[in-house]
């Protein structure tokens, strides 16, 4: 009877002492965009952290983005492993070609409209498997469906300081284990806004770069002090670059357009264009004839590199801008502000101006390991492998193209 009580102790020890080494190894990945930050920034000599963290762990020579290459499209293709065709957020702003309804950056109302999001974020195949998840700012984490958010999460608001967030970011931390996120997205709209309004070339885009590598120190800084330092994996990326552009390089595509009924939609780096459809192809034939510094396709004539023809949202016509060049309509010149920015970005996906960043280190990751460049969809499947969960089997992603900077 005294060796079946002690075998069963011994059982009960070595049950506990796995279930104590198991919540060690629980997974805990912080990912972080900072917004519009071009793939050489960090050659600067500006970035003491990043470049810190890129030689002690893994370093990718840039990140890809998908096309179109705007804000919006992009951070829900890095959380769902989709490209903008297939998880519906096809540009920063486009409207339903069916209703009239419009998606709008900056619309708080159409924004958190779970309808117009037709991918599975990586917080909501976390949430699936009983994975807490929190989200200081990310597209698509305000949804108006319950399980199509994160569990925490706070509503964008830009007066939010950078700080304040990365406080936000290890308050959630230090929550009992059994509330704890072990997924945390945190976004900074810097240095995409200076680069917009100076050029990424300027000396306030390189302040905004200092500051948001000084806000990864801080981050790293209070990690250390709450004991999570070795513990969490740290993922630094962003949705696209950044390019000069100028008032001298304008094309006005209306104006090409002259004596046809067309409907514009969009600005700057490409446009999308809409007419009755027997006059499609002359429209179309006209573009063709006065292609300089720009290209247009017919939606079902685009190439498949972009990934931009399957959304019935795409219209029939697309016009891409040369990197540098942008495109109006008539509405521009009657404006009494006139295009003013120094730097876009939403141009052809394969120009390295529009590359981003990827560089990560933790227990999951390989030390002191540089590769080539990503792709952004293949950030959905890395996360899923990191935790060993099944991802959504409708990705465009591919962990055999990332996999490799896994321990």
């Amino acid at each position: 009877m005294k060796s079946l009580l002690k075998l069963f102790l011994l059982q009960v020890l070595i049950l506990t002492l796995s279930l104590s080494l198991y919540a060690q190894d629980k997974p805990y990945v912080i990912l972080i965009s900072m917004d519009g930050f071009r793939w050489d920034y960090i050659y600067r000599g500006i970035t003491p952290n990043l470049n810190k963290l890129a030689d002690e762990g893994v370093h990718a020579l840039s990140l890809k983005p998908s096309f179109p290459t705007k804000t919006f499209p992009n951070h829900y293709s890095i959380i769902t492993g989709m490209y903008p065709e297939n998880h519906g957020i096809i540009f920063n702003s486009f409207t339903n070609i069916f209703t009239g309804e419009t998606y709008r950056i900056g619309d708080t109302i159409s924004t958190r409209q779970s309808k117009w999001y037709k991918g599975e974020a990586f917080w909501e195949t976390a949430n699936r498997h009983n994975i807490k998840t929190a989200s200081f700012f990310w597209v698509g984490s305000e949804q108006d469906v319950d399980y199509k958010r994160p569990t925490y999460f706070h509503h964008y608001n830009q007066n939010i300081s950078f700080e304040e967030r990365v406080n936000g970011v290890i308050k959630w931390l230090q929550l009992p284990e059994n509330e704890r996120p072990q997924f945390i997205t945190l976004y900074f709209e810097e240095p995409d806004s200076k680069g917009h309004s100076f050029g990424p070339n300027s000396p306030e885009t390189n302040k905004a770069i200092a500051l948001v590598d000084s806000m990864l120190g801080l981050l790293i800084d209070k990690l250390k002090n709450i004991g999570m330092e070795d513990k969490v994996n740290i993922i630094v990326v962003s949705d696209h670059g950044m390019a000069e552009i100028s008032d001298e390089r304008i094309i006005n595509i209306e104006e090409i357009l002259k004596g046809y009924k067309c409907k514009f939609y969009g600005m700057g780096t490409s446009i999308m264009i809409d007419a009755e459809p027997d006059k499609l192809n002359e429209i179309y034939q006209a573009l063709n004839k006065n292609e300089k510094n720009y290209r247009v396709y017919m939606k079902d004539e685009i190439p498949g590199y972009f990934h931009f023809s399957k959304n019935p949202f795409i219209l029939p016509i697309i016009v891409i801008a040369e990197t540098g060049w942008t495109l109006v309509t008539n509405d521009y010149f009657k404006r009494e502000r006139r295009y003013s920015l120094r730097g876009d970005h939403g141009f052809d996906n394969n120009h390295l101006d529009m590359h981003g960043i990827f560089i990560a280190k933790g227990p999951a990751f390989r030390s002191g390991y540089k590769t080539g460049t990503l792709w952004n969809v293949d950030v959905y499947p890395l996360l899923c492998k990191i935790f060993n969960i099944t991802p959504n089997n409708l990705i465009d992603g591919d962990i055999n193209r990332i996999g490799f900077i896994l321990k």
